[in-house]
């Protein structure tokens, strides 16, 4: 191998070192703070993927209804095509944070693609809301080394999750995708739904829905609040650097 080619692979697996965190057992053990686990008597709840003026505003009537508020990670240019539906999210006082302007892989874009996407959608979010958003959520939670370093610029926090629905499938029922939802979740961690299918089976968001109402009232059982990002204040205890 060459010099020049010794260099391509130690800057190519440098780029891609941190997308290790994808795996939920390696980022739970390690990097608990960037998984979302924070106080046992709290549960975070976020969606990805919106704003979406098909389903969007199904899911704000339901979280009004319960009096719940979430933190929703919106694509830049989903929220580029209907602006009011984001100040809509804002106005309710959920969370408008960063998913991207693009739902793109970040580990085939560049360093200066990525800081453009994530910037962009930052800025066109705090245009659009009044508020300069605070988290940060990858595309199918692939993080870079160039995304952390444009977290670091742009003044955001990278935030997984520590349970998911695997909601983005349309023929998966709902039953299915709550007993995904609750094989991970308990008290201080962070759950990953859809309210959009922009990225997924189209009308994949009707499960997601469907188990909402039974998501919350399994918080309100186990007497966990169930909230925002921001709300669920994260565990100071950080076994890594990627807080």
């Amino acid at each position: 191998m060459t010099g020049a080619a010794a260099v391509a692979v130690l800057g190519a697996a440098g780029h891609a070192l941190p997308a290790v965190t994808a795996h939920p057992a390696v980022r739970r053990r390690f990097w608990p703070s960037l998984s979302g686990a924070g106080p046992v008597t709290h549960v975070a709840l976020t969606f990805d993927d919106g704003p979406d003026r098909t389903s969007t505003p199904l899911f704000l009537r339901l979280l009004e209804q319960t009096g719940v508020r979430a933190t929703f990670f919106v694509l830049g240019s989903m929220l580029d095509r209907d602006p009011g539906l984001g100040r809509e999210l804002a106005a309710a006082g959920h969370e408008v944070s960063v998913h991207g302007w693009t739902h793109r892989n970040l580990l085939w874009r560049s360093p200066t693609a990525t800081y453009a996407d994530i910037a962009r959608a930052r800025d066109r979010i705090a245009g659009v809301t009044g508020h300069p958003p605070v988290w940060y959520r990858p595309p199918y939670g692939v993080l870079t080394t160039a995304a952390l370093l444009a977290c670091r610029r742009l003044d955001l926090t990278p935030r997984l999750w520590t349970a998911w629905g695997r909601d983005w499938e349309a023929t998966r029922p709902p039953e299915l995708i709550w007993q995904t939802i609750t094989k991970d979740l308990h008290g201080g961690g962070t759950v990953l739904l859809h309210d959009s299918d922009c990225a997924s089976t189209p009308g994949a968001w009707r499960g997601t829905l469907a188990i909402l109402p039974r998501l919350i009232e399994w918080a309100e059982e186990r007497n966990l609040a169930i909230g925002t990002l921001s709300a669920h204040r994260t565990t100071g205890a950080e076994a890594g650097r990627w807080a």
